[in-house]
């Protein structure tokens, strides 16, 4: 167990504490997953699997998620159990909002941020103190098995947190969320992005797309770690605010949704704000096609891509060709000094 401070919590300050488990006699959390070997069978309904060292209960394998795809419960878990060694590193370390669809696509689902009661002893928390004082205690993603409970709940795309459990307040990245209004095609996302990264580019931040698997499109940059969340969420505000009169008749930011013009694309600045979250990369979508939120090459967007370019059925197949394009995220060599554009030292 550690904890990330004793202060008092604030509007910028959250005091945080992450719970690890005791570890069973095999490691739960091995440093490269290995999924390889992971079968999850297609002719039972029920069935508990030793992963990572652990027993995981997988439950109700046969219910239909995407009626007219007849895609299963099982297809999904199936998916990420081979997708999790590039989506595993892009979750660790950071508290999970769930968003549970029970029923799949066409039923009713919910949000829940406190990890369920009871749950297996060996999902890691990230308890964290807002400002009423109440604390939430959120799951981590920390393996193959806790990625497979997670979604046997019933979370069709995972919404992990910006910043990770050691420090709530302080994110490893910003982002735009570009969202067409009504009257706004996907083209116009594109043009949009585009205009977006070379903005970017001229401030020397790197930049990185991925569909969001919905309408469209998630705009990454990695930051050194240092500014607060509302320090991150000013910046791009003023951005998109730049950006929308540049461009007026293409790009809007405003947030009202009332207030926002026909056929412009919106930029979402604030997705950015503390304790929000947005499907993380590799998720599959609550969409009638299983589409899913794939990192994509800015070469890509410029040739012309599609939401429904990547699915459920033939993501894992390109990952194994491309490697995982938002690598760069995770690393910390090319990550961008945000102070530089603050005016902070």
């Amino acid at each position: 167990m550690s904890t990330a401070s004793h202060q008092k919590p604030s509007r910028t300050h959250h005091p945080a504490k992450r719970t690890t488990p005791k570890p069973p006699a095999k490691p739960a959390r091995p440093r490269s997953p290995r999924t390889k070997n992971l079968t999850i069978p297609t002719d039972v309904n029920d069935i508990e699997l030793k992963v990572d060292g652990v027993e995981v209960s997988l439950t109700n394998l046969q219910k239909v998620f995407w009626p007219d795809q007849g895609i299963t419960k099982g297809d999904l878990l199936r998916y990420y159990a081979s997708i999790a060694p590039v989506l595993l590193p892009h979750l660790r370390d950071r508290a999970m909002v769930m968003k549970r669809y029970p029923h799949g696509i066409g039923g009713e689902f919910f949000f829940m941020k406190r990890a369920p009661s009871p749950r297996p002893d060996w999902i890691e928390l990230c308890s964290i103190e807002h400002g009423s004082g109440n604390i939430i205690d959120f799951p981590v993603i920390q393996n193959t098995a806790a990625l497979l409970w997670v979604v046997n709940l019933g979370c069709i795309d995972l919404n992990q947190w910006y910043a990770r459990c050691d420090d709530v307040d302080r994110p490893d990245y910003l982002h735009f969320d570009l969202d067409p209004v009504p009257g706004a095609d996907f083209d116009k996302v594109r043009e949009t992005a585009l205009i977006v990264r070379d903005a970017l580019a001229e401030l020397g931040m790197p930049s990185y797309p991925k569909t969001t698997g919905s309408k469209g499109i998630h705009i990454y940059i990695p930051i050194v770690r240092g500014p607060t969340q509302k320090q991150v969420w000013s910046f791009a505000k003023q951005f998109a605010g730049t950006l929308a009169k540049l461009h007026p008749k293409l790009i809007t930011a405003e947030y009202r949704i009332a207030k926002r013009p026909k056929g412009r694309v919106l930029v979402d600045y604030n997705q950015n704000a503390w304790g929000r979250t947005l499907a993380s990369v590799y998720s599959i979508r609550p969409k009638p096609l299983a589409t899913a939120s794939a990192p994509v090459t800015w070469d890509e967007v410029e040739d012309g891509i599609a939401i429904e370019d990547f699915r459920i059925d033939n993501l894992p197949q390109r990952v194994a060709k491309v490697g995982d394009l938002f690598k760069p995220l995770l690393t910390a060599r090319g990550r961008f000094r945000l102070e530089k554009v603050l005016g902070a030292k």
